[in-house]
């Protein structure tokens, strides 16, 4: 524990200094500013604990990752390093890499003199090769031992600032998605009620507009709004497994887009709450749906999944929602079922022609059309992310139960509470035994790194 620690905070200072030289504006020094590179050497492979859900390798080797911003995976580092090094004879070692750190990618830096010739963001460092398992990116002298290289995170924490408006620190690993308002306001008056119970384990509640709350303070005097197109409202714990709630508004573009960047943090879990149209005449309005299956119509990651891949459904967020929807509704079962979830990228599907409707379902399992579940369930796969979908039935389209304004409201202003409560004690358990999350379900048969 103490040698992992320290390599660490070799890492972080390597880091640090990096940025102080950048600072300084002696740009004849600037070739010093370099990402500094974690290697593990594993000096020999033996087989380990077939449960083990990472920190494993395929062979002995070398594995190296470039890192940035080691602070913000200080001890993500130091849970992954510790097994990698329990399991197998290794030889770990940090210094500078060969990769320099690009100005923008600096906070704190002075004006730059426009004629300085400084190395700018490269687009061709950001990528998903390691993610997705190319070829090239596991076949060289190295293998990866993370799945990021240093600039496409960088570019991930400027994107997630850039949508939700407040810097990454405060984010939390346990991520709520919603696309309505209306949750975001009973996830903060959750938080308000935590904040003013001296046992609480949450400290303060960050809102998108950088306002920090800590205190007793009544709901009506926030500003809960938001310019930023994914307003973010972090609820933290002092070792940052509290919640935090994105509003990510309506479709999976917006849902690639944000789950894109959240995946460099390795958060443990993420939950999208939304509504649905039931697909079934013996449903009712607000009856919720369980995602327990994924049937992809979004298209916004067909190029990174191949739509017959099988997205499986996670058990261990499934088990935890189930159990959260008894506890906030008590014993009336009825209302929540499992069932495939289709997400389409045309809002307005049921406008179909009946024909080309009934060809289009013809054969489904789906028991309920989203725009957004089934891109957050891929990406979560893709990333290793665990994830789960809790979704609330707000119109029955294929029987005479459209969605219209006044219909609406009245369940909005019934369901709101209680759907969001279901998902925050869910990922509050989560995060009392954040181990149980620790999945082999989501590691691959090739193209897998050893950290999670």
């Amino acid at each position: 524990m103490r040698e992992v620690r320290q390599v660490v905070d070799k890492l972080k200072a390597l880091y640090d200094t990096s940025c102080e030289i950048a600072r300084s504006g002696d740009y004849s020094r600037y070739d010093e500013v370099r990402y500094p590179k974690l290697t593990v050497e594993v000096l020999e492979w033996r087989p380990i604990d077939r449960s083990e859900p990472f920190g494993y390798v395929d062979e002995a080797g070398t594995y190296s990752a470039v890192l940035s911003r080691p602070d913000l995976l200080e001890e993500y580092l130091i849970a992954q390093l510790e097994a990698l090094t329990s399991n197998y004879p290794c030889s770990v070692s940090v210094d500078y890499s060969d990769v320099v750190i690009p100005p923008a990618y600096i906070t704190g830096m002075p004006p730059i003199d426009e004629t300085a010739n400084l190395p700018r963001p490269a687009l061709d460092e950001v990528h998903d090769a390691i993610v997705d398992g190319h070829w090239d990116a596991f076949n060289g002298d190295e293998k990866p031992l993370f799945h990021f290289g240093p600039q496409r995170f960088d570019l991930a924490l400027a994107r997630l600032e850039h949508y939700t408006g407040i810097e990454v620190d405060s984010l939390q690993r346990y991520i709520l998605f919603t696309n309505y308002a209306m949750h975001v306001t009973e996830f903060v008056r959750f938080g308000l009620r935590e904040l003013s119970d001296p046992e609480s384990r949450y400290t303060r509640l960050v809102l998108p507009s950088g306002e920090s709350v800590s205190d007793t303070v009544a709901l009506e005097d926030l500003e809960l709004g938001s310019k930023f197109q994914m307003p973010r409202y972090d609820l933290v714990t002092d070792d940052g497994d509290g919640i935090t709630m994105i509003n990510i508004g309506v479709g999976p573009s917006n849902a690639k887009t944000i789950t894109d960047s959240l995946a460099v943090l390795r958060p443990e879990a993420w939950i999208m709450i939304g509504h649905c149209a039931g697909l079934d005449a013996r449903m009712r309005i607000g009856d919720l749906i369980l995602g327990n299956a994924y049937e992809r119509h979004d298209h916004v990651l067909d190029d990174y999944l191949r739509r017959v891949l099988p997205i499986p459904a996670v058990p261990e967020i499934q088990r935890t929602l189930e159990k959260a929807v008894s506890k906030v509704y008590g014993s009336d079962t009825s209302l929540m079922r499992t069932g495939t979830v289709l997400s389409t990228g045309d809002r307005n599907w049921e406008w179909k022609d009946p024909r080309d409707l009934w060809e289009w379902l013809r054969g489904s399992t789906a028991a309920a059309v989203d725009m957004e579940s089934c891109t957050v369930a891929a990406n979560g796969y893709r990333y290793r992310v665990p994830y789960g979908t809790l979704l609330a039935v707000s119109d029955l389209p294929l029987h005479a139960v459209p969605k219209l304004p006044a219909g609406a409201q009245a369940f909005y202003s019934n369901s709101k509470e209680a759907h969001v409560m279901c998902a925050v004690r869910a990922m509050e358990k989560l995060a009392r035994h954040p181990e149980r999350l620790r999945t082999r379900k989501l590691r691959r048969a090739i193209g897998e790194v050893p950290f999670r």
